[in-house]
């Protein structure tokens, strides 16, 4: 009797894949959870841009004073005066609109950097764990190299020698991003090709192309989405930072590092015109880095039992 019981308790287990269960860990992670809500905020924004932004980013606005203070109808904004609510920058444009479209810029900054990254990174990292030997020293010789340089620094260097622009920009900060990404999938694949389904397929005879493809890349993912993850938060703070020193995005572009860039000297006078674009960093790079830290705890086998974050 006891054991028929057995059995129809087994019968009502449910499996669960490990891809489901690292997605009911994530919306079970209070961080990621918030740092979700921050994204979609910013990608509903950079999506509709048009649709919101009241005025068009670039548009030079007439009969406004210069450096306006945010202003509302409904808190004493005199009525003759168009509606800006987060004021009018110093060449007499809607802070808000360039704030808005600056979610654009930004996130497009992230992801295509970070691609960029990842996809020469995980090329080398992975050529350099899978042979191994000489090949593998002369690779990550190459990028201790580029890592014993300040990331900042080396991607204002790049700049320079290629010349100002957003472009080259982007361009700079993929450069620098890539040794991290190969340093990663390197060691993920020095660890994967040992495991005992990798030793199986080689032993029936499996290419080292459908070794490499087909059984340890795919099995080394994890670690490089959430790295990528906190790498766009990254990108985007360095963007900012050399658009900020006039090395990346060019006027009128609504960036958010420009903007600040354009009205530093505001700070005492019209300090809005630098706190609503640096919040506008602080919330992305946030919400980049709380996503990253629930997809490291969802996907991390260890806390896979665990209660939620």
């Amino acid at each position: 009797m006891s054991s028929n019981v057995a059995i129809l308790d087994a019968s009502k287990i449910k499996y669960s894949s490990p891809g489901r269960e690292a997605v009911r860990r994530l919306f079970h992670h209070r961080s990621a959870i918030i740092g979700m809500i921050i994204l979609g905020f910013l990608l509903t924004l950079a999506i509709f841009a048009e649709q919101i932004a009241p005025y068009n980013p670039i548009q030079l606005l007439r009969d406004v004073d210069r450096r306006a203070a945010p202003c509302i109808h409904l808190l004493g904004c005199p009525a003759d005066q168009p509606e800006h609510l987060f004021g009018i920058d110093g060449n007499s444009r809607d802070l808000l609109s360039r704030v808005i479209f600056g979610s654009r810029l930004s996130l497009q900054v992230g992801v295509s950097t970070v691609s960029f990254a990842i996809l020469i990174g995980g090329i080398i990292g992975a050529i350099a764990g899978f042979i191994g030997g000489w090949v593998d020293d002369v690779l990550m010789r190459v990028m201790d190299v580029l890592m014993a340089f300040p990331s900042l620094l080396l991607a204002i260097a790049i700049v320079s020698v290629l010349g100002t622009g957003l472009i080259n920009a982007l361009l700079a900060i993929g450069i620098v991003s890539i040794p991290r990404f190969a340093r990663l999938v390197r060691s993920t694949v020095i660890s994967v090709k040992e495991l005992e389904y990798v030793v199986a397929a080689r032993s029936i005879g499996a290419t080292q192309g459908r070794l490499l493809f087909g059984h340890i890349i795919p099995n080394s993912l994890t670690p490089l989405i959430v790295q990528a993850t906190l790498g766009i938060a990254t990108a985007i703070l360095d963007a900012a930072a050399l658009s900020f020193l006039g090395l990346g995005a060019e006027p009128p572009r609504p960036e958010w590092g420009l903007m600040l860039g354009e009205e530093r000297n505001s700070i005492f006078n019209a300090p809005h015109l630098v706190f609503f674009p640096g919040v506008a960093i602080m919330l992305t790079v946030l919400g980049f880095n709380l996503l990253g830290d629930g997809l490291r705890d969802a996907l991390d086998p260890r806390l896979r039992g665990t209660g939620a974050g």
